[in-house]
């Protein structure tokens, strides 16, 4: 799996913003919107599609993409969409996107003219060709994979994190619920939500985010969405052993 992006909403460097870590020069304080790519025995699936999605597909060298599924539906999570159209020509049929009925609503909303009737005057991959399917909490398919779908909360708000294999992706999280801490148990990868130090209402800063490694004992734990009050080598270098902060282009075995 490679982490596509691993920055908070706002990516860093953020517009306007000249404190040290956003005119850093160094890479890994360059931190694209949040999402991932996870090669699975039959074809590529996402987690998110983010505004940067074309550029990180690019840089990464991923050029297919056969589904994706979706944490929730904000701005920075959905709002790269639209280029996954390039898949459903290629493919000849529609991408399939997993979701929860709240994300549903709101990407059809987000995108109402990917779902329009067919219209003959359009050229064939003017519009997205989008499937969307349903998921809940239980296990699904998805390309030769067992996805496990984890309950958490993003502040008030339900959201999903996916585990496959031994590998557990929760971004955007403030709170894990009691039940779902018995799908993290004998975890070879955690990534998880560590936006700053500080605690923030919807996001773990790093503290919460060490307490549940603490709680959860994966080999590996990688910090993601990170914002621009994290430098990279300062930061790794005060986190304790097997845990360091992602960074965009990371690549996981699983």
């Amino acid at each position: 799996m490679i982490l596509l992006g691993t920055g908070t909403s706002h990516g860093v460097p953020i517009i306007g913003c000249h404190c040290p870590i956003c005119l850093s020069g160094h890479p890994r304080n360059q931190r694209t919107r949040s999402g991932v790519a996870v090669r699975a025995p039959e074809g590529t699936f996402l987690i998110d599609t983010s505004p940067e999605l074309r550029i990180q597909l690019l840089r990464e060298k991923v050029e297919m993409v056969h589904a994706a599924i979706f944490t929730h539906s904000h701005a920075d999570h959905i709002f790269g969409l639209d280029d996954l159209r390039l898949f459903g020509y290629r493919m000849t049929h529609a991408v399939p996107l997993y979701c929860e009925e709240i994300v549903e609503r709101q990407i059809r909303a987000a995108f109402s003219y990917a779902f329009l009737p067919p219209n003959p005057e359009l050229h064939m991959g003017a519009l997205p060709k989008l499937e969307l399917r349903r998921i809940g909490l239980e296990p699904f398919e998805l390309l030769g994979l067992t996805i496990q779908p984890l309950r958490l909360l993003h502040g008030t708000l339900p959201v999903l994190g996916f585990r496959f294999g031994n590998v557990a992706f929760c971004t955007d999280v403030s709170e894990i619920p009691e039940e779902t801490y018995p799908l993290l148990e004998g975890l070879d990868v955690l990534i998880v939500d560590a936006l700053r130090e500080k605690p923030h209402a919807t996001h773990f800063g790093i503290p919460q985010a060490l307490a549940v490694v603490e709680r959860v004992r994966p080999r590996r734990t990688y910090l993601t969405h990170v914002s621009h009050h994290l430098d990279y080598e300062i930061t790794n270098a005060r986190l304790p052993e097997g845990v360091e902060l992602a960074y965009d282009g990371l690549r996981i075995e699983y």
